[in-house]
């Protein structure tokens, strides 16, 4: 029988050949996915025949021969967004940005831009960066502090807002016969001078058709939780159980207060790899089938990042995670260290099985069962206060994406907690968010 819970927000997180590591190994996946534009086009109309909230779509901006095969090569997030724009009607595109290799300008410039191209589908992942070698690619032999990049974040994120609320609703014009194109008293100069950008203003492209952009977060560590409580609307964050994220989410809703922020002007959303079977030993074979592919040194590689670029190669597989000496904190992403310590304590895992799970789902929960068992496990983390919604994270595309949108969600909709059609042709409108006040509106 449907009931009237909340309905679940999904997002579509994006990623070549799929997010486990080894995808790229598998039989039926795009040798080319990655670089390939008529497969993300099939790949988005997928999660827009899906009801899809939202594609997902990161990036970073350093790479070196151990990245994941996805991260190696692939397209710049703003150029694969502005294509699928014009070939999907109603899903929100949500991009990642650096707050502390980009400017203010360039960045609030460029989702402006996107949110017309889409009519109102735009959305920024803000992410301080977490690898110390991208500041190799930028002129620089440093890599800012944790603490540092967090404050530069918050005054970028300040400025960038502005910047949008610089051109008001009505300040084109427009008319031919007066020779007024706009009007001069809803055109504002922003004159922000901070700890690290000035910036005069105004931009040079009218106000988005959402007010601002939909702003997306993805830390968890403490800095980005009192981040993401002042300023996110969604935040997408690995949690490897369902209690863990029923902590994490009480905890970030309970910051919001301080900032006289609604708890419904932000939903969480963790990440979420479901492996679908008709039964529940059929999903588990496609599991162990992808993790049978995974290279040694390759999920080595991937887990040493989380540990401030350790090296684990030499260590024998079978050591226990545990007797393994460790960095106590790292200059990177803080939250996933903590959590990966934490998960391989508890299932007295050995290196091997730690770097599995790493490289397998990066420290994302991992759903495995059928239709039916993976429906009950969402209903449940919604039910009990664990999530607004997921980030799903195919393991191998298109296929678990197909099985996803064929077999789940049809099932989610029985049950009454996902959506039969879009609620609006923006993004906003489909997360149920208000437009933002303009800051500089006289």
């Amino acid at each position: 029988m449907k009931n009237q819970q909340k309905k679940v927000k999904l997002g579509l997180f994006l990623a070549g050949t799929g997010h486990h590591v080894a995808s790229w190994r598998h039989p039926n996946a795009i040798s080319n996915a990655s670089m390939n534009l008529s497969y993300f086009k099939e790949v988005a109309q997928t999660a827009e025949k899906g009801l899809f909230d939202l594609l997902f779509l990161a990036d970073s901006l350093s790479v070196d021969e151990n990245s994941h095969p996805n991260i190696l090569t692939r397209f710049e997030p703003m150029t694969l967004l502005s294509y699928l724009a014009t070939v999907t009607n109603q899903i929100g595109l949500v991009a990642t940005a650096s707050t502390t290799y980009e400017e203010p300008f360039h960045v609030a410039r460029k989702f402006a831009s996107l949110d017309h191209i889409s009519a109102g589908r735009a959305g920024w992942n803000v992410v301080t960066t977490s690898l110390a070698s991208t500041a190799e690619n930028f002129n620089k032999t440093e890599h800012l502090e944790h603490s540092a990049r967090y404050r530069r974040a918050t005054e970028f994120v300040e400025i960038t807002k502005k910047l949008w609320d610089s051109w008001e609703e009505d300040t084109l014009v427009i008319d031919k016969e007066s020779g007024q194109f706009i009007d001069k008293n809803k055109f504002h100069q922003i004159n922000h001078h901070g700890e690290f950008f000035s910036v005069r203003g105004p931009l040079n492209v009218s106000r988005p058709p959402q007010g601002h952009p939909v702003i997306v977060q993805a830390g968890s560590s403490g800095d980005g939780m009192a981040f993401a409580a002042k300023y996110a609307e969604i935040v997408f964050t690995a949690q490897a159980n369902k209690n863990d994220a029923i902590t994490f989410y009480n905890n970030l809703k309970s910051q919001m207060d301080q900032f006289n922020r609604k708890k419904s002007n932000l939903s969480i959303m963790p990440g979420f790899m479901p492996i679908i079977g008709t039964t529940e030993a059929e999903a588990q074979e496609k599991y162990e089938a992808l993790q049978e592919l995974i290279i040694p040194k390759a999920g080595l590689a991937i887990l040493g990042r989380y540990f401030g670029d350790i090296d684990f190669d030499g260590i024998p597989l079978d050591t226990p995670f545990t007797d393994i000496e460790l960095p106590d904190s790292v200059n990177g992403i803080q939250s996933k260290h903590e959590m990966i310590t934490k998960k391989a304590k508890e299932e007295s895992w050995t290196l091997r099985q730690t770097y599995q799970w790493v490289a397998g789902s990066r420290g994302h929960h991992i759903a495995i069962g059928t239709p039916s068992q993976i429906a009950d496990k969402m209903e449940s983390w919604i039910k009990e206060g664990a999530a607004d919604g997921f980030n799903i994270m195919p393991a191998l595309l298109p296929d678990s994406l197909l099985d996803f949108v064929n077999y789940v969600i049809p099932e989610l909709q029985f049950r009454g907690i996902y959506r039969t059609e879009y609620e609006s042709n923006t993004l906003r409108g489909n997360l149920g968010l208000e437009l933002p006040i303009n800051s500089l509106s006289k």
